[in-house]
């Protein structure tokens, strides 16, 4: 690593070399030349022809449209070129399979939701205290309502309210985009493979070989090479700490099938009976795939139950199988190594976090860089911000197959079952069933700003996990304080402001 305390001032320029495109590759590759390009630094992205990406990762959180804004890049810009769509949410179908809760939708926050929420929160409050209000999260939300009539969420001048939401969109292109985008902005392009990674006596990374026989050396090196962490694990040895004890899930078949005129403004996970599928609308097609575990179905199992659940004959359409490799680093800054997507760690594509932990990596990886002057001053508080992230991401996940109803499949049984839970998780589901207000709880383990009060409400109240119907008792008028009907006739008038979602892409593309 540079030598502790140097600083770049009248130094030369310092080489930064990414392993790997990709979207991954190349948001890192943005982002730090916008904020290094001028400061000294020379950046090259070393991209191999001959390796595919993955591909699987076609949504996103809200925090993909600051990643673009960041750069200057609009929307009229990057989302006709990546085929993409707007998306409020997700919505959960067969995860429970309790009375009157078997499909859920979890919102991204607007900002009407401050007049209905606490009426949520309320009712999901006294429901498990034995009270029979309505306690499921679909009856509260703007952007619930907004999915469920394929609505975009662009609202109209007249309605100045913020209204959070992600993207879909195809992730190959996606990554052509950023990789114009970048070279355009003074990245330097080089399609090799790597054949060597060269280390110096002090075990940092000094250069890499391509096959043709170029030797390109570098200050800092960014891994980017998927799953099989060419730099940070093959070369520097990071350790690798696996989630299958609490995430059984390590296979995927994905498909392409055609899409539709009305668009869908969510994605769609259904639970099937060794995992669940995605559904997520692009504007040229629908992109499907199926995520679940080869330790309790085979490959040729999961493929006949995800055609039937698509009507797709084996004839109709070739499907492709993917392998997962579910954790994380120990340290995704090892020596002069920063590793960012796949090769630094994955947790499944249930709630679309990898961007976003991309993003929080670079953009993390940058503050720490900059605060220790450019040295590896920083080094563990940063390795342990990212793996607090990851944990926070995985007890979420986690969640969803924890407390599932389902008992159809050993699969469903064992994730019910399973105990190997972090204290963090176990404390949150311990404050829930013991009808606690488990914002104190987020609040006294400050996690409420990795999934917020509300993403954990509507998750718990969205399974149903209530008392059972015979054993809720009629409400007094404290209890039923919030006027249901008021807040449905809100949420309706509100969302008389928002277009169709494909009326808002056609206007965006000016057709």
């Amino acid at each position: 690593m540079f030598e502790q305390n140097q600083k770049l001032s009248g130094a030369p320029a310092k080489k930064i070399v990414i392993v790997g495109g990709g979207t991954a590759g190349w948001m890192a590759a943005n982002l730090m030349a916008k904020n290094w390009a001028n400061k000294g630094f020379e950046i090259t992205l070393i991209e191999s022809p001959d390796i595919g990406i993955i591909g699987v990762g076609e949504g996103s959180t809200p925090q993909l449209k600051g990643f673009m804004d960041s750069l200057g890049i609009s929307e009229q810009e990057w989302m006709p070129a990546c085929n993409a769509t707007y998306k409020l949410g997700i919505k959960f179908k067969d995860w429970s399979v309790r009375p009157g809760f078997t499909s859920y939708f979890h919102p991204f926050p607007a900002q009407p939701d401050d007049y209905t929420a606490p009426a949520f929160f309320h009712n999901s409050y006294v429901r498990r205290q034995g009270v029979d209000v309505q306690g499921h999260p679909d009856h509260f939300f703007l952007a619930t309502h907004l999915a469920a009539q394929k609505k975009s969420p662009i609202a109209s001048e007249n309605f100045p309210f913020e209204i959070n939401y992600g993207y879909h969109f195809d992730s190959t292109l996606l990554g052509q985009f950023l990789a114009q985008f970048a070279r355009d902005n003074g990245v330097k392009h080089v399609q090799a493979t790597i054949n060597d990674v060269r280390l110096g006596a002090g075990g940092d990374i000094v250069s890499v070989v391509t096959e043709g026989g170029q030797e390109i050396s570098g200050d800092l090196f960014v891994d980017c090479s998927g799953f099989r962490g060419l730099l940070i694990q093959q070369a520097l040895k990071s350790n690798f700490v696996s989630f299958g004890k609490n995430l059984f899930n390590d296979s995927a078949v994905v498909v392409q099938t055609p899409g539709t005129e009305e668009l869908e403004s969510q994605t769609i996970s259904t639970a099937l009976k060794y995992g669940w599928a995605w559904k997520i609308p692009l504007t040229s097609r629908i992109g499907n795939g199926y995520v679940f575990s080869s330790s309790f179905c085979t490959p040729d199992q999961a493929e006949t139950e995800f055609r039937q659940h698509l009507g797709l004959q084996e004839s109709d359409v070739a499907v492709r199988h993917l392998k997962m490799k579910v954790g994380r680093l120990e340290q995704h800054w090892a020596k002069n190594c920063v590793a960012v997507g796949l090769s630094q760690g994955f947790i499944e594509p249930l709630e679309a976090t990898a961007l976003h932990l991309v993003q929080e990596t670079v953009e993390g990886f940058i503050d720490a860089f900059e605060k220790g002057s450019f040295t590896d001053r920083n080094r563990a508080q940063f390795n342990n911000s990212i793996n607090d992230r990851f944990e926070a991401v995985r007890n979420y996940i986690v969640a969803h197959y924890r407390v599932n109803s389902r008992s159809d499949t050993d699969y469903w049984v064992e994730n019910a079952r399973n105990e190997h839970l972090s204290s963090s998780l176990r404390s949150v589901l311990e404050a829930w069933i013991r009808g606690k207000n488990i914002s104190d709880e987020l609040d006294r383990q400050d996690i409420d700003r990795y999934y917020p009060s509300i993403s954990w409400n509507c998750l718990l109240a969205g399974y149903g996990l209530y008392p059972e119907q015979h054993q809720l008792k009629p409400g007094n008028e404290l209890a039923n304080k919030y006027d249901l009907n008021n807040i449905q006739d809100f949420i309706h008038r509100c969302s008389l402001n928002f277009q169709s979602h494909r009326d808002e892409l056609n206007r965006m593309m000016g057709s």
